[in-house]
């Protein structure tokens, strides 16, 4: 009799984990490597957020906090919510976990049975597929195309719901692509889903304050007041606020779903951790202006590698909305041979020639179920994104 779960054969380890842990070893081991596959911003956490967490040690706030949250956490997502997204949500009705991942996990853990279907659109980010698995459930996929921004159109959702489809995840800006939806957009996918009731939405707004331009972020609960029954809100402070590592994420959605998250938390981490709390207190509820710095940072970035990307030979890179990540296309090279004679077959031959050849680790676009492309996280230095696109460049054209 095996002694591991017979679950562990339906999930895949973490491409983007998995890369990144690559490109460590090969540093470590003195190589030349320009990681581009953490999704993490460069930042540090702003000082004032810092501050709080050492305030909130000093006064002993070091116990075991409540399973949803700290009350003046969940105070001030309320607020944000209601600031941000124009959603009116009771302190009662959100959660808050370890990072956005507990907070989906939870979700999915509530809600699914054996047999129910996931809608996840293509490219997704690599957990998704992953936790529905875990959690007793199917994921299904309704694919998008570079041609209309990698965003999941009102027919292609029409087309993959199915009488079992009881999920729909949504992530606007999204990883890996940086797509996000306009309120148009987000209009159209809520008329199918008002026909199709048994449908419920968890949008990931992790980069909602990640968009660039004039875009204007809209979350699907706020276009649609009649799906916010049905829908869970899920955002955290890892991305906007540089917290990566304090490992806070928060939901907010129908009192009942939120009962059923919080009892399966209580039995599986308890509350967050009680300090990293204090400090998300302090990230919603104080100075935001350092946000629009950031993104003025990041969007600079992304004209960079964008323009250097479709300079590069058989590369073709959309420019998105949101987030800090690209997602270009590398067909025109499937087929081609390295100068080892080494044949580029998919995205993922073309990943690991390109960190062999130049030392460039990018995560390979099968990872998130669409492919042959590539994802670059451009969140480090324009100084290390402009070597790696010439590296890239440079590999591209040594293709024959």
């Amino acid at each position: 009799m095996a002694f591991l779960a017979d679950a562990l054969s339906r999930v895949k380890p973490s491409a983007t984990i998995a890369v990144t842990q690559k490109a460590r070893e090969l540093k470590n081991a003195g190589r030349d490597i320009i990681g581009l596959g953490a999704g993490e911003p460069d930042f540090d956490t702003p000082d004032n957020i810092k501050n709080a967490a050492i305030e909130a040690i000093r006064r002993g706030e070091t116990k075991y906090p409540p399973v949803s949250g700290i009350a003046p956490l969940r105070e001030a997502i309320a607020r944000k919510f209601k600031r941000e997204n124009n959603l009116d949500y009771k302190p009662e009705q959100t959660i808050v976990g370890t990072g956005g991942k507990q907070i989906l996990f939870n979700a999915f853990m509530a809600t699914l049975n054996p047999g129910d279907e996931v809608i996840v659109p293509t490219p997704y980010w690599v957990s998704y597929p992953e936790m529905v698995a875990l959690c007793g459930g199917t994921p299904t996929f309704a694919e998008t195309t570079i041609a209309n921004g990698f965003k999941l159109t009102a027919e292609a959702l029409e087309k993959a719901i199915t009488p079992k489809s009881k999920w729909l995840v949504m992530n606007s800006p999204s990883n890996p692509s940086g797509a996000a939806y306009t309120e148009a957009e987000l209009r159209a996918i809520a008329d199918v889903l008002i026909k199709h009731p048994q449908v419920w939405v968890l949008t990931d707004d992790m980069y909602e304050h990640l968009t660039y331009g004039d875009f204007v972020f809209k979350t699907i609960a706020e276009v649609e007041p009649a799906l916010y029954d049905r829908t869970l809100t899920m955002n955290g402070v890892s991305k906007a606020y540089a917290m990566t590592g304090w490992r806070i994420g928060y939901a907010a959605g129908p009192i009942q779903l939120i009962k059923a998250m919080d009892m399966i938390q209580g039995q599986q981490t308890s509350g967050a951790c009680t300090i990293a709390q204090w400090a998300s207190v302090e990230a919603l509820n104080g100075p935001q202006d350092f946000i629009t710095r950031n993104k003025a940072i990041f969007q600079a970035r992304r004209d960079l590698v964008v323009s250097m990307l479709n300079q590069a030979r058989g590369i073709s890179c959309p420019s998105p909305e949101g987030a800090f990540y690209v997602y270009p296309s590398c067909a025109d090279l499937i087929g081609k041979k390295t100068q080892s004679g080494k044949a580029i077959t998919d995205d993922a031959v073309f990943t690991s020639e390109l960190l062999e050849a130049e030392g460039v680790a990018v995560v390979q676009g099968s990872a998130f179920g669409l492919g042959p492309n590539f994802r670059i996280s451009y969140a480090t230095s324009e100084k290390l994104l402009e070597e790696a696109c010439t590296r890239i460049q440079r590999f591209t054209a040594s293709l024959s």
